[in-house]
């Protein structure tokens, strides 16, 4: 049974996902209804692209403070700030943009991308310190699916009540439910009462922590997510913008597609322990991130012929493809990369992943809005990803081959 491989995980690590999944909804949900909201607000696609800009900016200027932060000192603290303050920010933004107070929306979404840094950076160390090593995959795997989770019940909610009534769940209205929702995440995190004191006994001192850091292996090891997450900022963001301005999808029947997507998504991360111990990390992960390449530009190309009536399904039934593969990669990444830096680097390596991730985006939400202003087409967008994403795919081959390597050798801790 699938479920069966996570019972043994911790009830702390339990806990601590449940609250990452409440924060996740607040994001799955902006993700797919942020930039409809504001379309329908009046704003162009360039003037949306760089208020997404702003919201991964703010995730990218914590990343290395939280991350030096959290190998000195617990993360419990951080946890309970993000869970406050992800759904609290996204309230104010969404007023903010109701009222068309552009500044104060795009400070709001600034901290909304800071307060998520609370918990996504310190999440991944935390869950591998309280987990034993048989059950790294499987903790890792759990996290990512709060992502798909996420997007499931989002995405079904969102096509429920659009169905119900549409105007009375507006994006607006929907936006300011999933916040409140988020705010449940406090359930969570207080039902923690105590933390096992090995994780306790990883404190250490700034001095042991620079002399622990290897940063040549910490470069080689993220230069492919950096390349994958370039290319990812161009394309995810504007997903729901791209359904809806080149297919003309509304926004319940979009929901519906997200709520498929986002339960192919769960399945494939719950099925990765499986996966990886039947192929290993050399097949797994080329294999489901290359399959994802071929159906990324096939959607790309039904903006080519989108006037014709069979190119939103084509194009639904691609990004049914496409989400799951690519996605299905992330967790056994994250392993190879966590296991490729060893344990003295991880904390380091973790803020630095979310660093490149927002960073990134700032970076692809720029030339997005610059490309949109330039009248180059969703589609030309698209295949730029699928072009860098097939170079991540070879990049992530090599690393897999240098781990393997270094594993032989001794160098890397099994």
């Amino acid at each position: 049974m699938l479920f069966k491989d996570y019972k043994p995980l911790s009830p702390v690590v339990k806990r601590v996902i449940g609250a990452e999944f409440c924060i996740q909804l607040v994001n799955a949900s902006f993700m797919t209804l942020l930039p409809l909201f504001m379309a329908r607000r009046g704003y162009s696609n360039d003037a949306i692209a760089l208020h997404i800009m702003f919201r991964f900016l703010g995730v990218f200027v914590l990343a290395l403070p939280v991350g030096r932060y959290i190998r000195k000192t617990s993360p419990m603290p951080l946890f309970v700030v993000s869970t406050i303050c992800v759904p609290l920010f996204g309230m104010a933004s969404v007023f903010c943009i109701k009222y068309a107070l552009d500044t104060l929306s795009i400070w709001c979404l600034l901290f909304w991308g800071a307060s998520f840094t609370l918990m996504q950076i310190p999440v991944i160390p935390f869950i591998l310190d309280q987990s034993a090593n048989g059950l790294q995959t499987a903790a890792l795997s759990l996290s990512y699916s709060t992502w798909s989770f996420g997007g499931i019940v989002s995405g079904l909610l969102i096509a429920c009540l659009q169905a119900i009534n549409s105007e009375l769940f507006s994006e607006q209205t929907l936006l300011l439910l999933f916040s409140a929702m988020g705010l449940c995440g406090l359930f969570f995190i207080w039902s923690i009462r105590r933390i096992p004191q090995h994780v306790q006994s990883e404190v250490t001192s700034p001095k042991s922590i620079t002399n622990k850091t290897n940063w040549w292996i910490i470069i080689k090891a993220l230069i492919p997510t950096l390349i994958i997450a370039t290319g990812a900022g161009l394309t995810i963001p504007f997903i729901s913008l791209f359904f809806d301005r080149v297919h003309h999808m509304p926004t319940g029947h979009f929901g519906l597609l997200s709520f498929m997507a986002a339960c192919l998504v769960a399945y494939a991360a719950m099925m990765v322990p499986r996966v990886k111990a039947y192929i290993g990390f050399s097949w797994a992960i080329p294999g489901t991130q290359s399959l994802a390449v071929v159906a990324l530009i096939a959607l790309a190309s039904t903006q080519y012929y989108s006037h014709m009536p069979q190119a939103v399904w084509i194009a639904g039934f691609c990004y049914l493809l496409r989400q799951p593969l690519m996605n299905m990669a992330g967790p056994m990444t994250t392993e190879l990369v966590m296991a490729y830096v060893g344990s003295a680097n991880r904390e380091i390596t973790s803020a630095l992943t979310s660093a490149i991730w927002s960073g990134s985006w700032v970076i692809s939400g720029f030339m997005v809005a610059l490309m949109f202003s330039h009248n180059i087409s969703f589609g030309n967008i698209f295949l730029i990803t699928a072009g860098m994403y097939a170079f991540g795919v070879v990049l992530y081959s090599m690393l897999i081959r240098d781990y393997q390597r270094r594993t032989q050798q001794g160098e890397i801790e099994k």
